[in-house]
């Protein structure tokens, strides 16, 4: 399953000081070299190893991103862009020093499309933020990772959240990018238009790409209307098999779910420790439905007829936004509430995604590892996509029990990749799921990005280190 990482650039402590000297030069106090910042900057929220830039800057503008890359490319130092740092896979580490790019000072909304349904952001606002400033024009920006992320962040890393299942991944609602490349040119990746067929897909290349090609500085993004009416609300259920089953047969039978999140018992009960709720600690769903306050109705109603074939229920469900809010605001927090299961542990969280006909198994398998292991780990998932997570608590001061852990991770993957799933739905490669795409990929199609990545980055400068 090895990924041998592509060529890097060898630490030079002179090179980075001289980058860190000509940083200084243009941006004064906004470069930092701080040691709490550099180590802010740099993974802090798994098991992965803390591995910290050498210097911090905040550009407020493309054409101060493109004047920090040109820097650090004369001088060959390693680039680093940076959001919020909600990334759980190592892809902000430094693992060969070099400089962050954090991206806070860019969070402008630039212009607002409602007619066409599209907006033009720069990288650092925030999913939330936006959604604020979009409010009062009736559209909104439908991609909800668990973490406040910024927009920037969510397209490098492609992710996902809990309304993909009816509206896409981060993919599917990025319509163009300009990305400065590593010789510090800006690249414009589309326009606006809703569908074009000139060249190569220039966009789809850099959502995902983790900034190993190119910093993200301004993004055009696809909206949704704000629904006419929303239901929403819980369902219980004797299994988490029976969970799966109901998502499956809801997406077969074209019900238009918004929303299908799977909670199992050990999860509910964080939630409820957390959030100050009263949930039966059973296997559940939260589920949200779109559309007029009648097809609401309906589709809520068909969907507690399945639940009920398959011993759950009922679906209670409710058209309050302010009821609605309060659930989803506990699953959000769904990761975060782990901590009360067993505190003091380290939190590692992982992901996998199969297709949904093999859900049911590959969940019901996983529990069952995870009872044999010993492991304290609550399941959570957008099961209407076939993906779930997995959040493992951990007490890193035990060396067997890490290792304990760190083999279920490796056969959670290889059961993900058995049944022809992947070993990341939407938590991305980083550092920590390297080793894996070999066995996804296949050596041709890892050569094929290992290409790409050379053609675009002949110095190897842009976030090395991560996914080839």
């Amino acid at each position: 399953m090895e990924n041998e990482p592509a060529a890097a650039p060898r630490r030079d402590p002179k090179a980075i000081e001289a980058t860190v000297r000509a940083l200084a030069a243009r941006f004064g106090n906004r470069l930092v070299t701080s040691q709490a910042v550099r180590e802010q900057h740099a993974n802090t929220i798994t098991w992965i190893e803390n591995q910290p830039p050498d210097a911090v800057v905040y550009p407020q503008s493309t054409e101060d991103v493109q004047e920090i890359v040109r820097i650090c490319a004369a001088h060959r130092t390693p680039v680093i862009a940076f959001g919020t740092g909600t990334s759980l896979e190592g892809h902000v580490n430094a693992p060969f020093g070099g400089v962050s790019i954090d991206v806070r000072d860019m969070s402008r909304v630039l212009a607002v499309h409602p007619e066409d349904l599209d907006c033009v952001i720069q990288p650092g606002i925030t999913r939330k933020a936006l959604n604020e400033h979009l409010r009062d024009q009736g559209v909104f920006f439908p991609t909800d990772p668990g973490a406040d992320a910024s927009l920037g962040g969510m397209a490098a890393t492609r992710c996902s959240g809990t309304n993909a299942v009816r509206y896409g991944t981060m993919k599917d609602n990025v319509l163009a990018l300009k990305v400065v490349m590593a010789n510090g040119e800006l690249m414009t990746t589309a326009r606006r238009a809703k569908k074009s067929s000139a060249g190569y897909d220039l966009t789809r290349l850099m959502v995902g790409s983790e900034g190993t090609l190119g910093v993200i500085t301004e993004l055009t993004l696809k909206l949704s209307g704000i629904p006419e009416a929303i239901s929403g609300g819980i369902c219980p259920f004797p299994s988490v098999e029976a969970c799966c089953n109901a998502a499956i047969m809801t997406i077969q039978s074209g019900i238009p779910v918004a929303r299908v999140e799977l909670l199992d018992a050990l999860q509910v009960k964080a939630v409820n420790l957390y959030s100050k709720l009263a949930l039966r600690e059973t296997p559940m769903l939260f589920l949200e439905f779109h559309g007029t306050e009648g097809s609401v109705a309906e589709q809520s109603e068909r969907f507690g007829e399945i639940a009920e074939e398959l011993g759950g229920g009922p679906f209670e469900w409710t058209l309050r936004p302010e009821d609605r809010t309060k659930l989803w605001e506990a699953r959000h927090n769904a990761a975060l509430s782990t901590f009360t299961l067993r505190p003091g542990a380290k939190m590692i969280p992982t992901d996998v995604c199969v297709p949904i006909s093999r859900l049911a198994e590959c969940v019901t398998e996983t529990q069952r590892d995870i009872a044999e292991s010993k492991l304290v780990a609550p399941i959570v998932g957008h099961v209407g996509d076939g993906n779930f997570h997995l959040t493992l608590l951990v007490n890193m001061d035990d060396a067997a029990e890490v290792k304990v852990a760190k083999q279920f991770n490796e056969r959670l993957v290889e059961r993900a990749l058995a049944m022809d799933g992947t070993c990341t739905g939407e938590h991305g490669v980083g550092q920590g799921k390297m080793k894996y795409l070999l066995a996804e990929h296949g050596a041709p199609a890892l050569e094929a990005m290992r290409a790409i990545k050379r053609a675009l980055d002949p110095q190897g400068i842009m976030n090395p280190g991560k996914i080839v």
